[in-house]
């Protein structure tokens, strides 16, 4: 079950169509209900209403010393873009080992005393448009722990489509 006063916070900023705090809302829901210790989202580059595999750009960050909001990124080909990108799943480590075989910041998320991840496509209309990326101390993101995950992809889903739609 989410907390209900985070839901109702999310659903007030999304009444009032303010992309900012939806996310931050959001944000706030997805630490309560699954935990963090930095929380980040991403969009994907569109070309042509396509997306495309190359590039994100963070959207939503909870650490802007570290990870600022902004600017685009390479997506590497390797197992997570296989697994997020193109399977559509979910991809979560348990160690910083794990997280050095994919992603090229592992010595920046280590120093954060992170060492578990979990990566969440957000899916629309068939496409990921972008992951949410969450962040844990060492054997964080078990099973168990994100069984909630599914009660929140409508509201992650909700707010990138308000912080990434066109004004």
């Amino acid at each position: 079950m989410l907390p209900e006063s985070h839901v109702q916070t999310f659903l007030e900023a999304v009444r009032l169509q303010s992309a900012d705090a939806a996310f931050e809302a959001f944000a706030a829901l997805t630490r309560a209900t699954l935990g963090s210790r930095l929380l980040t989202a991403s969009a994907l580059e569109i070309e042509d209403g396509k997306v495309t595999e190359g590039r994100s750009r963070r959207i939503y960050t909870d650490n802007p010393e570290v990870y600022p909001v902004g600017g685009f990124k390479p997506i590497p080909d390797n197992k997570w873009t296989d697994i997020v990108l193109r399977r559509q799943q979910v991809f979560s480590t348990l160690s910083i080992e794990e997280i050095a075989e994919v992603l090229f910041d592992w010595e920046i998320i280590r120093s954060l005393g992170c060492e578990s991840n979990v990566n969440v496509p957000i899916i629309v209309g068939g496409q990921v448009i972008g992951t949410l990326n969450l962040l844990d101390k060492a054997g964080s993101y078990t099973a168990e722990r994100l069984a909630p995950l599914p009660d929140l992809m409508p509201y992650a889903v909700i707010a990138f489509l308000l912080v990434t739609r066109p004004r």
